[in-house]
């Protein structure tokens, strides 16, 4: 076994006295006392936290971890009931590929891989995931990169490669710190790291630490790196959206997006045929129905690769036929399926 390096072994030192307390996570002492991770508890909050912040996972966390205890409870839900529940949190295909990884492992017998090799094989997890479950998981010493852990390590190589180019550089020099002893708790002492003092701005280079062997640090001027690459301007898209309230109960029209593509599954008001790649109509040519129809107002809404403006109507209409959607109850809408976009949406209709 190759010896531990002196920057994991400081890490490690400062974690087990400085580790967050998150709910997925069984901290040093415990884990010194034997107490292993529950692998279900580990992937679901590592496919949470994917593009999303500690805080707004948290509470979602401990929805999912009382309605679905475990992997099977989980691959036995309806998958619009698991949409419901993700509703808020982005990135919709997460929540489609989570319950079917939950169904694939289920018929292995509720059994997760227990190396990042295998775990890559199951929907819904790639490079990342399966490293950060086969450590923190299973203890496998293998690298774990988050954005996080690409901070640190830029700033501790002082990394001149902008990002994404750096990146294979990062792994590299992430699997020479990563010791064999402790792999799990160094890969979450290296994201504590950078979560509370290897911050974006400011970084409290007096308390690190890893302080003295840093180089960024040593050039006094840490916030310079990651270095990034220029981003290309994003396009602007716009399309409308059509809101219409049934008067005698307050219900909404609503109908179900396509599976597949963006928000794919998700609940939404009739729109129009927006994408990433073109616009959508902004008038009343793909209304649903004939009706009272009056701009409400404009919605905006930024996607990764896009920013969307759309136009909303709103009508108030009689007993309307829904077409190819229903009419959701008024009492039951805050449960729906509904993406953060579509809230908004119904915000500016009905205010």
């Amino acid at each position: 076994m190759r010896q531990t390096p002196p920057e994991a072994a400081q890490l490690l030192a400062w974690y087990d006295r400085h580790a967050r307390r998150l709910p997925w996570r069984v901290g040093p002492a415990e884990r010194a006392a034997g107490v292993m991770p529950d692998p279900y508890r580990v992937w679901l909050s590592e496919v949470m936290l994917q593009q999303t912040t500690v805080a707004a996972v948290k509470s979602y966390f401990e929805t999912f971890t009382r309605r679905w205890p475990s992997v099977e409870a989980l691959a036995a839900a309806p998958e619009a009931d698991v949409m419901a529940a993700w509703a808020g949190l982005g990135y919709y295909a997460r929540a489609r590929n989570l319950v079917a990884c939950a169904r694939a492992v289920t018929a292995r017998g509720g059994v997760f891989p227990g190396n990042a090799a295998g775990l890559r094989d199951l929907p819904g997890i790639g490079d990342y995931t399966s490293a950060a479950i086969a450590a923190i998981a299973y203890d496998e010493p293998v690298a774990v990169v988050d954005g996080n852990v690409e901070r640190v390590v830029s700033r501790l190589a002082a990394l001149e490669t902008p990002l994404p180019a750096a990146r294979p550089a990062i792994r590299h020099r992430m699997a020479d710190l990563t010791p064999a002893h402790r792999p799990g708790d160094f890969a979450q002492a290296m994201m504590d790291l950078g979560a509370t003092i290897c911050t974006p701005r400011r970084p409290a280079c007096g308390i690190c630490p890893v302080m003295e062997g840093c180089a960024a640090r040593d050039g006094g001027d840490p916030e310079r790196f990651p270095i990034k690459a220029p981003k290309a301007a994003k396009p602007h898209r716009v399309g409308a959206a059509y809101v219409a309230e049934r008067v005698r109960d307050g219900a909404i029209l609503l109908r179900q997006r396509p599976g597949k593509g963006l928000l794919g599954g998700m609940a939404e008001p009739p729109m129009t045929g927006w994408t990433a790649r073109q616009d959508g109509a902004t008038d009343l040519s793909q209304a649903p129905f004939p009706a009272p129809w009056r701009i409400a107002g404009a919605v905006e809404h930024s996607f990764t690769h896009f920013h969307l403006t759309l136009t909303v109507w709103h009508a108030e209409v009689g007993d309307a036929p829904a077409g190819e959607g229903w009419w959701e109850p008024v009492e039951t809408i805050e449960g729906a399926a509904l993406p953060t976009l579509m809230r908004k949406c119904l915000a500016r209709a009905l205010a």
